[in-house]
């Protein structure tokens, strides 16, 4: 029984190390969201896509306010400018949220995204890169 209960702790211990945060075991950027799950997980953007979204994955935080707090820093800059904040309620123990960016060809650069509690303190920040598509189009069919 001993060794049923240290397993136990061992493996929910690792599968939480894995988490980016304590209450969030999700949190990416993504092309689409489908059935409340991120589709296409992406790690870099260009101005071919157009629009991105967040997807979090809360745990834990019933009646907490979480936002997603978009912060753009244009290339070359190091100037901030926030762009949106959107809000959630979270109504369960696992509640699965998303929020997207409409992204301008024009804005290159750095796109942070913060997850705010309802105290307005960040419990995480993911950034992803926003830079011109290089690839040329072919007119050929």
């Amino acid at each position: 029984m001993i060794k049923i209960i240290l397993l136990f702790l061992v493996l929910t211990t690792s599968a939480l190390a894995n988490w980016p945060h304590e209450n969030i075991s999700q949190a990416v950027f993504s092309s689409s969201i489908a059935n409340r799950e991120p589709v296409e997980i992406i790690t870099e953007a260009d101005d071919s896509l157009g629009k991105i979204y967040f997807f979090t994955n809360i745990r834990n935080r019933v009646g907490d306010t979480i936002t997603h707090r978009w912060i753009y820093t244009p290339t070359g800059t190091s100037t901030d400018k926030v762009k949106a904040e959107i809000s959630f309620k979270v109504k369960g123990a696992r509640w699965r949220v998303w929020s997207s960016k409409n992204i301008w060809h024009t804005w290159m650069g750095t796109w942070r995204v913060e997850v705010l509690d309802q105290h307005n303190q960040v419990l995480l920040v993911k950034t992803i890169n926003f830079k011109k598509n290089t690839t040329q189009k072919s007119n050929k069919e």
